[in-house]
């Protein structure tokens, strides 16, 4: 798969001497060797991912929203290059299942730029909180007419979603689950739908990766920033790291060894 290079768009493909090439208005993304990458990029501790994310606030002097704006965009970027829209309306619904933290916000973005793209997100919500940043990306969502799913028993009745994003835990997880989101993983652990990771699959050790037993199985991870150990662990089908906002002052002083983006490209395959 080396010098492989996709142009990402729902309907278009075309192979030419082992060039494969998809057309989108995302424009055009390079997929290097993802062995080479693996080798290459480093995957973050706990306390490191802790440590540039403090840095990135107080050093750089980037702001919350502004992060999690450039993540939740590149998430659902990530999304429709490796699902793309369907000429099938029904077959473009997307749950998003957002926890109260950072990672949720992340998912409350990528689920309105999915809807910008065309899908039909619907938001699964359980335990919001009352700071202004997370009420206003909410009712962002609402007012582009996504809907919001009150409970559990609900999604049970439902079968047709294309995908499930997981943006309930990020990379400050400690176990054991809470109380509150109890049933949302255990509908995560039992459905068939493929699961798309923000990040973090929920429930995993940030450091050891997935647990003996019960855990959910990603289809697709999402890395942001840098791929944390975990990471590692990871066996599905597509492995993404996206927040194109990383200084290289600061990939230089962690010694991230970050894949090169392509062009205008805000993901990368790894």
């Amino acid at each position: 798969m080396n010098k492989q290079f996709l142009r990402l768009t729902p309907n278009i493909s075309s192979i030419h001497t082992g060039i494969i090439n998809r057309v989108s208005c995302f424009g055009v993304i390079q997929c290097n060797s993802t062995s080479s990458i693996k080798k290459m990029v480093k995957y973050l501790t706990q306390s490191e991912a802790i440590n540039v994310d403090q840095d990135l606030f107080k050093k750089y002097k980037f702001s919350v929203d502004q992060l999690m704006e450039l993540a939740g965009q590149s998430c659902a970027i990530a999304i429709a290059h490796s699902y793309p829209l369907s000429s099938h309306n029904n077959a473009n619904n997307i749950l998003i299942c957002c926890g109260p933290g950072n990672n949720g916000g992340d998912g409350l973005v990528c689920a309105r730029h999915l809807k910008l793209f065309g899908y039909a997100p619907e938001l699964y919500y359980p335990k919001r909180t009352k700071n202004d940043l997370y009420q206003n990306l909410l009712h962002q969502c609402l007012e582009n007419d996504i809907v919001l799913i009150e409970n559990v028993t609900d999604l049970q009745k439902k079968n047709n979603y294309l995908l499930i994003v997981d943006a309930l835990f990020g990379f400050s997880f400690k176990p054991p689950v809470r109380p509150d989101f109890i049933s949302i993983m255990d509908y995560l652990k039992e459905t068939t739908v493929p699961i798309c990771s923000i990040d973090i699959p929920s429930g995993w050790d940030v450091e050891k990766g997935k647990p003996e037993i019960g855990s959910i199985n990603p289809e697709m991870l999402i890395s942001l920033t840098a791929p944390k150990l975990c990471a590692r662990n990871f066996s599905g089908k597509y492995h993404y790291l996206g927040g194109r906002f990383v200084p290289n002052k600061l990939e230089k002083e962690y010694q991230l060894n970050l894949p090169k983006y392509y062009g205008t490209d805000l993901v990368v395959q790894i």
